[in-house]
């Protein structure tokens, strides 16, 4: 693909909250000058933003829009206008949108009514709950997408379920195997930050819980957070601005007493904590295919998963409750022998090559001059 912007074939990324920078973070570095950026600013907070903005490789072309919160539907509207505005200067671009997030469909929105090539990367992930936003987000831009690049297998079959042609989807891997090994600290780094916080190699759970169907409702919320103090292990817990707010208005700051309490974490922190952690509890979905790359087990506490293919592996799903209680203590029952277990396990979302499959699809897809 040509390399400087304005010319035909650019790469247009448009993401706009932390794991979409952190995913598209190694597509940014693969193209250097001969992509642009553009942020929403959908999911803006300084504590997890600023740090995450240092880690990005530097551009000369990063739009940050600053799309104001409200409701769901004003903010997609207000970003799809916003990125519609950005692009009028790439008339010939590719765009890359990542993942389901409000601002991924803003991105294809944008990019399909300007009759512009639309790429998905992390393609064809279902959940089949239909009560999940994400999953609509998800299905509609699988659907306007000229191109489809499916991490995994299963990921293919549900696109050719849906009826989308075969030569729009390519098996590309997921670039957080990319990601993760670049901003895993070594060994010594991680048990320096460890020692800082006081912890012990396989002695602790890191918890994080962050999902609106757990911390918009007072009582989820609560038992949440009541079976993480049960557990047998110290439970590190970094607390997500949406989770804190939610905490302090519903009066349950006492209920962080016995938790160990973090501020957000730098994604490399992050890391160090996860890679040495006993185990995992979370409602991320990022975290499910991290710990297939840090072979750690994860309790993952949610209704339903867009991410099966770790389940019976790497983790099982569980809704809020008693059960993040037992399956929390089958894993932590034999913490070195489950280690070695999962470290024979490989990762579903591939070895580290998603970028060059990646580019590789879009090469093949749209030959120079990049449009439909």
């Amino acid at each position: 693909m040509p390399s400087r912007p304005g010319t035909a074939g650019v790469a247009v990324l448009v993401c706009g909250t932390r794991p979409e920078l952190i995913k598209l973070a190694p597509l940014m570095r693969y193209f250097g000058d001969g992509c642009a950026i553009v942020y929403t600013g959908q999911h803006y907070d300084d504590s997890l933003y600023s740090r995450i903005r240092a880690d990005l490789p530097p551009s000369e072309h990063f739009h940050e829009l600053g799309v104001p919160a409200g409701s769901r539907g004003a903010q997609l509207g207000r970003a799809v206008g916003a990125v519609d505005e950005v692009l009028t200067a790439y008339p010939k671009a590719v765009v890359l949108v990542q993942g389901d997030t409000t601002s991924a469909l803003a991105g294809a929105l944008a990019a399909n009514a300007r009759d512009l090539s639309l790429v998905h990367v992390e393609a064809g992930l279902r959940s089949h709950d239909r009560a999940m936003p994400e999953e609509h987000n998800r299905v509609l831009i699988d659907h306007l997408a000229d191109l489809c690049c499916a991490p995994t297998e299963q990921n293919r079959r549900n696109l050719l379920a849906e009826n989308v042609a075969s030569d729009r989807i390519a098996v590309t891997g997921n670039t957080v195997v990319e990601a993760l090994e670049a901003a895993l600290p070594s060994a010594g780094d991680r048990a320096a930050v460890l020692a800082a916080r006081g912890l012990r190699r396989d002695e602790y759970v890191l918890a994080t819980i962050h999902r609106p169907e757990n911390v918009d409702d007072p009582d989820r919320l609560a038992e949440i957070l009541r079976e993480l103090a049960r557990l047998p292990l110290p439970v590190v817990f970094p607390l997500h601005p949406r989770t804190g707010k939610s905490v302090e208005r519903f009066g349950l700051t006492r209920l962080l007493d016995p938790l160990h309490v973090l501020e957000p974490q730098a994604y490399p922190a992050f890391l160090a904590l996860a890679a040495e952690a006993a185990l995992l509890v979370s409602d991320s979905g990022g975290i499910q295919e991290e710990v297939s790359v840090l072979k750690r087990p994860v309790v993952v506490v949610r209704r339903s998963t867009e991410r099966p293919e770790i389940s019976g592996a790497f983790g099982v799903l569980v809704p809020p409750g008693p059960l993040i209680g037992v399956e929390a203590a089958t894993w932590l029952d034999d913490i070195a022998g489950f280690r070695e277990r999962l470290r024979g396990i490989p990762s579903p979302y591939g070895d580290g090559t998603a970028c060059r499959r990646i580019v590789a699809a879009i090469e093949a897809k749209f030959p120079a001059p990049a449009k439909k």
